[in-house]
């Protein structure tokens, strides 16, 4: 089955766990802004150099940068038949620059899911995944900014998508097999398996 979907929702709202579970439920990469990011700064690439300021700021990157960055990753053979966006778009800009890829390539996203999280739940999860994973940008005065920028420019994405009548909002709280069961319930009811 093909399906191109969106994942969205605050840091620490468990977009990352969900998107691999649903990359495997429906055959499809899970393509994380942040992991690709991340993967950069490891290997030093020149892109990895450009982010490592916004990154440790908890800024996002810019769009320029992370449109190139999509674009690239969209256009491997692997997206053919559909894909997970987990960290993309996150200002409207970004949604203008998708738009136009999926335009030029005739297909649209299926549907958009919102992970919805307390923010002080989220901040507890990050300062214990900083601990597990040794992860520098979940220091809680990072995350809290995170969660500021994420309200300013990201939240305005959730009212474009819902006017489309795309979004599909989730509790993104509580274990994670019943995340993923309500999120797998939704999407049946837009049809997708």
């Amino acid at each position: 089955m093909t399906a191109r979907l969106l994942l969205i929702g605050p840091p620490g709202a468990g977009k990352g766990t969900q998107a691999a579970r649903l990359s495997t439920h429906f055959g499809i990469p899970a393509i994380s802004t942040g992991d690709i990011f991340r993967q950069n700064l490891r290997d030093e690439t020149e892109l990895g150099t450009k982010a490592k300021a916004y990154i440790e700021a908890g800024d996002n990157v810019p769009d320029e940068l992370t449109n190139d960055l999509v674009r690239d990753r969209l256009e491997q053979a692997d997206c053919a038949d559909g894909f997970l966006l987990d960290g993309y778009p996150r200002t409207t800009d970004q949604v203008r620059a998708l738009d136009e890829f999926l335009a030029e390539h005739g297909t649209a996203l299926d549907a958009v899911v919102e992970l919805v999280a307390d923010p002080d739940v989220v901040v507890e999860r990050l300062k214990k995944r900083a601990v597990d994973q040794g992860r520098v940008d979940d220091d809680e005065n990072v995350v809290r900014h995170r969660l500021a920028v994420y309200a300013e420019q990201t939240a305005p994405l959730i009212d474009v998508y819902a006017e489309r009548g795309m979004l599909t909002k989730v509790d993104g709280i509580g274990e994670i097999d019943e995340v993923t069961a309500r999120i797998l319930e939704a999407l049946t009811v837009r049809d997708l398996p």
